[in-house]
């Protein structure tokens, strides 16, 4: 009998005789790493199970929304845990609740066939996080038309820019999130967790508009006046590429991270933010001029940004934020939207010289 079973056969028997309750999830974790006992290489994993809102409903749930609970669980779990982890979950889950789960594999290998053997790796890790996507990249054309009525109606006729419209908009959450809405910096921000589970798809949608750390907010709403005081975009173009850019960012080092066991979350710009300083900083070495960002009488040249954004960034992102996180530290770099960010700026700076080019040629008309 592996640990697993023997964990789920005992937090059945709690439940049966009401010794734990399943409205206090970290009680119900702290029980089950007691019970664990010397086996450290499942304590992360049993402790993130047993604080997951699925579960939950596993265990509340009877007959078919019983199944579906066990299915979604099952699926998200894969989605994050390396095989021999991910065998011992199962057999929690299986034996907690009497419902058989499916098992990553096992219909490839019914098949016999050697491509359908190899995990279809990639496209199958997106697949718990399909919810989230989609439902961030539909309100991305929402900002978009909103951003549109808010200029005709009240900011074109101020007089305001759309960048000071983002920054002042960004601040306002902020303060509201330390103020009467505290609760928006627990639930706003997208965490490990939450990236799968589609009943928290929309966390996806809030994360880019929250900071959980104030120091983090304070640095980026500067920065954000820097690069965006000047901006000629209408805000509806503006909020549309904030949001997709976020998303764009966000989507891999959430891959990353739930393929290496990144304890963290995500929240904030530093995604865009990151993307467009390495755009300028790139097209400056391509055009081979600078490219400064310019806020009224002051020049910032985009360099300066770049290394004293990235070396702020290098120091809250290589640390390891939860005591219980194994990563290495490039995967922890690579789980942020920052470093994907740079990385997008750096792509869209040579997309945008390869078709100036073109176009010089002749090429592009």
């Amino acid at each position: 009998m592996g640990k697993g079973r023997e964990l789920g056969l005992q937090l059945r028997e709690w439940i049966a005789t009401g010794a734990v309750s399943l409205d206090n999830p970290q009680a119900l974790a702290n029980r089950l790493i007691d019970a664990l006992g010397a086996e450290d290489t499942l304590r992360g994993p049993v402790r993130d199970l047993a604080t997951q809102p699925l579960l939950q409903r596993v265990l509340q749930l009877q007959g078919g929304p019983q199944r579906s609970a066990v299915a979604a669980l099952s699926s998200h779990l894969a989605g994050i845990y390396a095989p021999a982890v991910l065998a011992e979950l199962l057999d929690l889950l299986e034996a907690c609740s009497g419902v058989a789960t499916s098992r990553p594999g096992s219909a490839a290998a019914g098949t016999g066939s050697p491509a359908a053997a190899l995990p279809l790796g990639r496209l199958e890790a997106l697949r718990p996080l399909g919810p989230g996507l989609a439902l961030a990249a539909a309100s991305a054309p929402v900002l978009f038309w909103a951003g549109g009525e808010l200029d005709q109606w009240f900011f074109d006729p101020w007089g305001w820019g759309s960048g000071p419209v983002l920054v002042v908009a960004l601040a306002l959450i902020q303060a509201l999130a330390l103020g009467p809405l505290k609760d928006l910096r627990r639930r706003w921000p997208l965490s490990l967790e939450a990236s799968g589970d589609p009943h928290r798809a929309w966390c996806w949608i809030t994360a880019p508009w929250i900071h959980a750390a104030n120091g983090e907010a304070l640095l980026n709403l500067g920065i954000l006046v820097i690069v965006l005081g000047g901006t000629p975009l209408p805000l509806s173009s503006l909020l549309l590429r904030y949001a997709l850019v976020a998303l764009a960012t966000t989507a891999p080092a959430v891959l990353v991270a739930r393929r290496a066991r990144v304890l963290r979350q995500w929240d904030g710009a530093s995604g865009p933010i990151a993307a467009l300083i390495a755009l300028a900083c790139s097209l400056s070495l391509l055009h081979w001029k600078v490219h400064p960002f310019v806020v009224g009488e002051v020049d910032f040249p985009a360099w300066v940004l770049l290394v004293v954004y990235g070396a702020l960034q290098l120091g809250w992102q290589l640390p390891r934020r939860d005591p219980q996180d194994t990563s290495t530290p490039l995967a922890r770099l690579l789980s942020s939207p920052w470093c994907w960010g740079t990385l997008a700026g750096i792509a869209w700076a040579l997309v945008t010289r390869a078709q100036e080019l073109g176009r010089g040629l002749g090429w592009l008309g």
